[in-house]
């Protein structure tokens, strides 16, 4: 049996009283909601001719270009972090000094500083040959592959020593260690952190619209200042509807993978047969 170490079981009018409560809430919750919902009625920023804009062809069009910039800067981003990442983290776990404090340095510069503020200087820099699709992926990749850096990092230290200890004692040198040994291992614990930093390179790319990017955002922004439509709020209930859903549905494949690895750690190995066993 089980019991809360926080707190007694609540008895049968403990139960009444927290329904009554639960209830209470609930209706006080849908009554500002409503009062919410009659404000922007009565100031006209939700009535249907607010949302005229997206059933033109030509405005969705538009939105499903910019969909695609946008999905495509984040993965490149995050292809190029991922890789940048594993080499700062590779360099920071190195037994060389020369090479391991370049790399710390490296990494808590760009984990320092704003992501927008580096969009504008890689973009407006006079020396900067980068055009704003470039200028965008690479502050998101110098940025999120300094936070990998550690994430990889980290990943790597927390197996075992004794595996490390076994693959040396086998003959193995530090590369083949790190590649061979920790980097599997090690990927059951990173690759939901992995998932959920890609959700940020994700939102992160709304930052292009500082640089006139033509990314989703960017082009949503157009919408409303057209004096056809004035309409900041539906405009903004709509990205913000884009982006819940496809961050939600990288939170739910990062929940699914960390249970697969999960159930694939917890599974039995096959027992094999000798020859004693077979008879033979």
């Amino acid at each position: 049996m089980s019991a809360s170490v926080l707190f007694d079981v609540p008895g049968p009018r403990a139960r009444r009283r927290q329904s009554a409560l639960t209830v209470v809430g609930t209706l006080l919750l849908a009554g500002l909601l409503g009062w919410i919902l009659r404000i922007l009625w009565v100031e006209e920023q939700i009535t249907p001719d607010k949302w005229e804009a997206f059933t033109d062809p030509d405005i969705l069009e538009a939105l499903g270009e910019g969909l695609l910039v946008t999905l495509t800067a984040a993965a490149t981003a995050i292809i190029l972090a991922i890789a940048w990442g594993a080499i700062l983290a590779s360099a920071r776990l190195s037994d060389h000094g020369f090479v391991r404090w370049p790399a710390v340095v490296v990494t808590e510069f760009f984990r320092a500083i704003p992501v927008l503020l580096m969009i504008l200087f890689l973009f407006l820099a006079p020396i900067s040959p980068l055009n704003v699709f470039w200028s965008l992926v690479l502050a998101l990749t110098l940025y999120n592959g300094a936070v990998l850096a550690e994430v990889f990092r980290a990943g790597m230290l927390s197996v075992a020593r004794g595996q490390s200890e076994a693959a040396y004692a086998l003959g193995l040198r530090k590369t083949q260690v790190m590649t061979l040994v920790l980097a599997p291992q090690a990927v059951r614990s990173m690759l939901p952190v992995i998932i959920s930093q890609c959700v940020v390179v994700l939102k992160d790319t709304a930052l292009g619209v500082a640089i006139g990017s033509e990314e989703l955002v960017g082009v949503a922004g157009r919408i409303y200042i057209a004096p056809q439509y004035n309409n900041p709020l539906a405009v903004g209930l709509f990205l913000a509807a884009v982006f819940i859903a496809i961050n939600y549905a990288l939170s739910r494949l990062a929940v699914w993978l960390e249970g697969r690895q999960r159930r694939t750690a917890r599974a039995p190995t096959p027992a094999v047969k000798s020859d004693l066993d077979t008879g033979a």
